[in-house]
């Protein structure tokens, strides 16, 4: 082990050593994971609220960090994947954990597996999660929130007891892991819940194998529309739970309808939790005004409009459908698109099919991907629409310029499909558009 951590200089050399470490990408269980963190001590002296779901979990983490850190806490966030840089993945006080930290909780990592023979085989994901929850422990946190990666039951992150569970919208994804149903989905999300305390489902209309499982280990059941409630007109929302009640709120910062869902969760875990952490409902407020995460319905101000979405399941893509279509009429609505091949690309496709007008379908640089070539002739086998087109290209940058050079000023170009497509625009930063037309 000496000789391979001399050579471990950099965070993409662990990165890369990450990647080689076990046969499967995906390796759904909890033994190897916890007996290296029993040998790292790791472990949270804070509480811990841990969040699952299908979709809105990144939303959800993001708005419990904002109204957690107006009201003056320090927190440290974990979620996955990253756009554009790996140490996006973890941020203490709202920035992300430097490369060098990351860096040394790696090689903690490395040395508590073991070494040659005996080294415990560690997935990608699994090792640095296990370094991210390292840094964390150490960071003096006053809380910490950690975002599921897949199902929740067998997610490395469930090592960790949280004080607190949160799970959001549940819908078909990951079903060759995760079963083919949303009962059999949900079973593995109830998984993060623990005994006498609370678990937030902020799902209008959870499967029953979520309320079961909640009875059978005795968790505090917190259930949207039983335990807390939301109401609201055009210009501002309220909500109203067990001990408390919120009126007279603006809409979170974060765009779309179903943030409103989302935020209703957060409130109920932090009404859940105000022994520990009380909170101000000025620091609500703040927070909610305040919160940012790029990629989700991100909509980026310039000529044409550019909307940003890692909408990447039927379930997203259709809220992803349902926000464009709120947004007003445009000309032309352009679509980059990028996906990996074992989504439901044809559900996906057809529920913005009515809304795009030319698509330009992307290579992602992962195996996983689906070509942009095949994209682009599993829409075109289903496309009824004579007025559409589509081509295909080997970047999402590409795929945007060719839009960007295509699109009129008063157009809109959305790009989805992917975090890797997403976050292949970003590369550079956020695009600021300008069309051809524009130019003197």
């Amino acid at each position: 082990m000496r000789a391979t951590m001399d050579t471990l200089n950099t965070l993409d050399d662990w990165l890369a050593h990450c990647e080689q470490l076990h046969p499967k990408a995906i390796d759904l269980g909890l033994e190897r994971v916890r007996e290296v963190a029993k040998r790292m001590g790791i472990g949270f002296a804070c509480p811990v609220i841990t969040v699952a779901g299908t979709n809105g979990k990144g939303s959800t983490c993001a708005m419990l960090e904002s109204i957690l850190g107006q009201a003056g806490y320090r927190t440290g966030t974990y979620t996955s994947p990253h756009l554009v840089r790996f140490e996006e993945r973890l941020r203490i006080d709202g920035e992300p954990a430097s490369a060098t930290d990351l860096v040394a909780a790696f090689a903690r990592v490395e040395g508590a597996r073991g070494t040659n023979g005996a080294a415990i085989s560690l997935t990608y994901f699994e090792f640095s999660t296990l370094a991210i929850l390292d840094l964390m422990a150490r960071a003096r946190l006053d809380a910490a929130i950690l975002e599921v990666g897949l199902g929740g039951r067998l997610d490395a992150v469930n090592i960790i007891d949280s004080d607190c569970a949160i799970i959001t919208s549940i819908d078909l994804d990951h079903t060759e892991l995760l079963g083919r149903d949303r009962e059999s989905i949900g079973r593995e999300k109830a998984g993060i819940m623990r005994t006498g305390r609370p678990v937030v489902v902020s799902d209008p209309v959870p499967p029953q194998s979520v309320l079961d499982h909640a009875l059978e280990v005795g968790a505090d059941l917190w259930r949207v529309g039983h335990d807390f409630n939301v109401s609201g007109d055009k210009q501002q929302w309220g909500w109203v739970g067990r001990s408390r009640r919120y009126t007279g709120l603006a809409y979170p910062a974060l765009r779309g309808a179903n943030q409103l869902v989302n935020a209703s969760g957060v409130l109920a875990a932090l009404c859940a939790l105000r022994e520990s952490l009380p909170v101000t409902a000025q620091a609500v407020r703040n927070g909610l005004a305040m919160v940012e995460l790029p990629g989700r319905f991100q909509i980026v101000p310039g000529q044409p409009t550019l909307v940003l979405d890692v909408a990447h399941n039927p379930h997203s893509v259709a809220a992803l459908a349902a926000n464009l279509d709120a947004m007003g009429y445009f000309p032309t609505t352009h679509a980059v698109m990028g996906a990996m091949a074992d989504k439901e690309l044809m559900v996906m496709l057809a529920k913005l099919g009515p809304l795009v007008d030319r698509w330009y379908f992307t290579d992602l640089p992962t195996p996983r991907a689906a070509r942009g070539i095949d994209l682009k002739s599993q829409w075109q086998v289903h496309n009824t629409r004579q007025d559409a087109y589509a081509h295909a290209f080997a970047s999402p940058m590409l795929a945007l310029q060719a839009a960007v050079a295509a699109a009129d000023p008063a157009d809109r170009i959305v790009v989805f499909g992917s975090f890797y497509t997403v976050g292949g625009v970003l590369q550079q930063g956020v695009p600021r558009l300008h069309a051809k037309h524009l130019n003197p």
